[in-house]
């Protein structure tokens, strides 16, 4: 009975403290490195971005809210925590993803491969985006991990899988789903 305790106890604690489920299958795996980590930024309510969008003004797209600041800080750990070790971080230029990366990373570059085409005005740019992405993912050869921190839309295009904000989804470089991360 003693036991039972403990283990509800372990499990609570796990879901309060960090909010993050994580089968730990999938934490072992990115543990050995050489896996592709698509994140999909953290929360940033609304949808889409206000027509008058301007890559290098913030105050034009939507953004992080502080729940999404405090989720991007929880990736983060998620990484630090587990020792999972990291070759690159990617973003895509808009800047609710460049702000999870940084919250979560601190260092990270833009990549064009990784913007969102979901707004009409964006979707001309879609071949040749996941061509580009599919390109550097097929030259990347790290033995650490390589996060992609990018949208919905570009997750779904690349691996067929729906994300939810600040899901965290691992495959290795042959697209092989090995799983996903929850945060909250």
């Amino acid at each position: 009975m003693k036991y039972i305790y403990i283990s509800i106890f372990f499990i609570l604690n796990l879901f309060i403290s960090n909010n993050v489920i994580a089968d730990q299958s999938v934490i072992k795996e990115l543990q050995k490195g050489g896996k592709i980590v698509f994140i999909r930024h953290s929360l940033a309510p609304g949808n889409g971005d206000p027509d008058n969008i301007d890559l290098k003004k913030c105050d034009t797209q939507r953004n992080l809210n502080q729940e999404g600041i405090e989720q991007s800080k929880k990736i983060g750990k998620l990484f630090s925590v587990n020792n999972i070790k990291i070759d690159k971080v990617l973003s895509s230029e808009w800047c609710r993803c460049k702000d999870t990366a940084r919250f979560a990373f601190n260092n990270y570059e833009t990549f064009k491969g990784l913007n969102s085409f979901y707004q009409e005005k964006f979707y001309k740019y879609k071949d040749e985006q996941i061509k580009s992405l599919k390109k550097y993912i097929s030259n990347w050869n790290g033995e650490k991990n390589l996060i992609l921190v990018t949208h919905f839309v570009v997750i779904s295009e690349m691996l067929n899988f729906g994300t939810s904000s600040g899901e965290i989804v691992v495959i290795d470089k042959d697209y092989k789903f090995i799983g996903s991360i929850e945060t909250m």
